[in-house]
């Protein structure tokens, strides 16, 4: 068996490439397909257990629910753990294989191209779809060389991207356009699509908005997804959504966690679960 593959990039962090995901996972599975989740690189220190021991990123782990898997290592090869501004644990297939700094991991990190191919082949010789999450944004040209994560990861595997904007956050025309802009040719051409994510209201208000970056791109719109509100109690990526306003229990009992610089599994001291 060999898989159709899709990977979903984002304009930034924190765009729902996670919950984009997730939902196709969902359809797939519900139309029959077995699909996988795949994030060649992720760093949270959100993170969930397989039953090996090994270890994903929490994101990852509510993907596979969402497509009626048991957590494992290949959906998400490369896990970095940060314990300081410039300083992470390494955790590759699942195990830690030490601590670096951020300078350190940069210079090696195309090593870890291997280890994320392995995963991958497994994946798409096991499954009927497999969904590729990407990084942070392929618009972080600086960090481009020796990329694993996005457009380095897409190109090696011959893989095709949709890139996820965030209309909720403003600015959605400006960040595609400007991606497009300063990508390379041919990381450009990888990309098959985009899609606009969390709109507030009716969408045909925004056709205009779909047809600018369309016509400033070359690259055709692929819907526009609603804001829902329950999407926001799904488990977080990481602790950029600390930074959030909070929201405020209405009743009942009330639980407080101190906001730590690293704080991990933050998620499991909130009023709802993965399950």
């Amino acid at each position: 068996m060999t898989a159709r593959v899709l990977m979903l990039q984002g304009t930034a962090s924190d765009v729902g490439k996670s919950v984009v995901t997730a939902a196709l996972c969902r359809i797939a599975r519900r139309r029959g397909l077995s699909v996988a989740p795949f994030k060649p690189q992720n760093m949270s220190n959100n993170a969930a257990t397989c039953a090996d021991g090994g270890e994903i990123g929490r994101a990852q782990a509510m993907q596979t629910q969402a497509a009626g898997l048991a957590p494992q290592v290949d959906f998400n090869p490369v896990l970095l753990k940060p314990h300081a501004d410039a300083d992470a644990q390494v955790v590759v297939h699942g195990e830690v294989v030490g601590s670096l700094g951020a300078a350190d991991y940069m210079a090696g990190r195309g090593r870890l191209m291997g280890p994320v191919l392995e995963s991958f082949e497994r994946l798409i010789d096991a499954h009927d779809l497999v969904l590729v999450e990407g990084a942070g944004s392929p618009a972080e040209v600086n960090l481009r060389d020796s990329d694993i994560a996005n457009m380095g990861f897409a190109r090696r595997a011959g893989v095709p991207v949709c890139l996820v904007g965030d209309v909720d956050r403003g600015g959605v025309i400006a960040s595609l356009v400007g991606t497009r802009t300063v990508l390379d040719p041919d990381d450009a051409a990888a990309i098959c699509g985009f899609v606009v994510n969390k709109f507030r209201g009716d969408p045909q208000l925004f056709e205009g908005g779909t047809a600018a970056v369309a016509g400033r791109t070359g690259w055709p719109c692929f819907g526009v997804i609603p804001w829902i509100p329950e999407a926001s109690l799904l488990p977080a990526e990481d602790s950029v959504v600390l930074d959030l306003p909070r929201r405020q229990a209405r009743q009942g009992l009330k639980v407080a966690a101190p906001v730590l610089p690293r704080l991990a599994n933050f998620d499991d001291a909130g009023p709802t679960s993965i399950a």
